[in-house]
This record gives C-alpha cells, structure tokens and sequence, in this order.
C-alpha cells in the first residue's frame, strides 16, 4: 500500500521496482500490484528500495506483503482488462494479435506484451511514439534504449530509419521485443539485452530514444552522448516536468543543447542535440 495514494508516486515506485526484476504492474485503489517470478524474489533488494524511496520522497509511505499465485496466460489479462488499440496522432495504430476490428492508419504495429512495458498506453510511452510520428527518420541511425516491447524501434524501422539498436536489462522485455519484431517483419532492428554498458564508442547514432526513469537517464546519459554526433538527436522520457531542470543541468554538461518538451498529464518528452 502506498500513501498518500498517489499515481506519480506509484509510477516512480514502478520505475525502481523495475530494477530489481519486477515485470508487471497494476494501479489500485490500496496502491500498486507488482509481479515478479517467484524464484526472482529478493526481499533484501525489496526492502532496500522500500527504504531508498521513502528517505528520496518524505511524506510518502510504503508497506507492502507479499503472496504467491498461481501462473496465468497474460496475454488474455491484456486482452481482458489492459491493452486496447491505441491510435497516435491519426498516423500510427498499435494492437495485439487478439484485436479484431482494428483502426486503420499509415503504421500498423503488433504488440503482444505479455509482462513488458511499451503498448504506447501510457504517457511516456505515447510522448515518444508522437515524437517519432513526426521525425524524418529516413536512413537515420536510431538507438531505442529500455526499449521494453521494442513499440518504438519498429516504428523506427517503419519510418525508413537504418539501421535500429533496440536495449533493454530486463529478460522478458528482450525476449518480447525479439518476438515484436518478428511479429512484425522488420528485419534491420538488432536486439540486445543489457544496460548502457553495451554502449561504446563506435556506436553512433543520428537519434537516441531513451524512455527509462530520472536517475537511470541522469547516470547514462554521458554514454548516450559518447554514441552521439554532431547534430544528433536525443529525446528522453520517463519523468515529469518538475525534473526537467536536473536532466537539462546534466544534459548541458554534457554539451548537449536544450530544445524544449512535450507534456502529457505531468509527463515530459525532453528533446536535446548535440552541438
């Protein structure tokens, strides 16, 4: 249970249990709903997390208990209660293979998500698909960093960019988007599992999507920019307008210009070049 109820706080709490395994989340009216595999339960790196949010946001509380149950077919929990087709911009559609009666628009995504992140439902997620929608991405080199469900490499890949890294640190998140992009016959988007630390010099990139949390894209950024060039791009999302002036701080440390946001319900999509 989290209190105050609040669902900023129960977004962040998402974002860190995200680190330590957790897959799957769901908003309640007591709190957040956090699945993680049974084997893959460590209640010391739980309670360190519980400890590190409450010391970073005091007035907030968090108790929690935890309960086994017994394995279900996720992809009809989607289908029944999450992930509806999702429209972006008039442009874009994203739906599972369970969908009928589908809208029609100029890119068709499949997405079956299973635990991973990315149907472009939530608000970061939507911030960076409308982001791409309106990008030249023609012969570009994009990099989708956590790129969960792999939604925003294959739109990538839809719009002409070549060729597409899509990074996530998470097992499930790389084996679903490695299944997305199957589904969806885009055969330029390499896949790899891990963090930033696969990220090196001679990787270079005309455009680096990173939809993460704050303290991970303020801990990597300064890789990000190493794979940059001169007149790269770099949108960042997973945070909220209040957080912009530390991820700017960092960003122009780094050398990388400000160029403005886009907002949705608090939520921030961050764009910056490197000069």
């Amino acid at each position: 249970m989290v209190y105050p109820n609040e669902e900023f706080v129960k977004d962040i709490l998402a974002g860190l249990l995200v680190d330590i395994g957790f897959e799957s989340f769901v908003q309640t009216e007591q709190g957040l709903s956090a699945y993680i595999l049974s084997g893959n339960v460590d209640k010391i790196m739980l309670d360190e997390v519980i400890s590190s949010f409450s010391s970073d946001y005091e007035g907030f509380c968090v108790e929690y208990q935890i309960n086994e149950i017994a394995s279900i077919n996720w992809n009809e929990e989607w289908e029944k209660h999450y992930f509806k087709p999702i429209v972006i911009d008039d442009q874009c559609v994203i739906h599972s293979s369970f969908h009928k009666n589908v809208p029609q628009a100029r890119y068709d995504i499949l997405i079956d998500p299973k635990m991973s992140f990315g149907t472009g439902h939530h608000e970061t997620t939507s911030l960076m698909l409308s982001v791409l929608v309106d990008a030249d991405l023609t012969h570009k080199s994009v990099l989708d960093m956590g790129c969960g469900t792999a939604v925003l490499a294959v739109l990538a890949s839809m719009k002409g960019a070549n060729p597409v890294t899509a990074i996530d640190i998470d097992d499930w998140a790389y084996h679903n988007a490695l299944e997305n992009v199957k589904l969806n016959r885009v055969d330029n988007i390499t896949v790899k599992k891990g963090g930033a630390e696969l990220l090196n010099d001679n990787d270079v990139y005309d455009y680096i999507f990173a939809n993460i949390n704050r303290n991970i894209l303020l801990n990597d950024m300064q890789y990000y920019v190493r794979c940059m060039r001169k007149g790269s791009i770099l949108f960042m999302s997973g945070f909220y307008v209040a957080d912009i002036p530390v991820i700017r701080k960092e960003a122009e440390r780094l050398g990388l210009k400000y160029e403005g946001f886009t907002e949705k319900t608090g939520w921030v999509a961050v764009r910056f070049e490197l000069g």
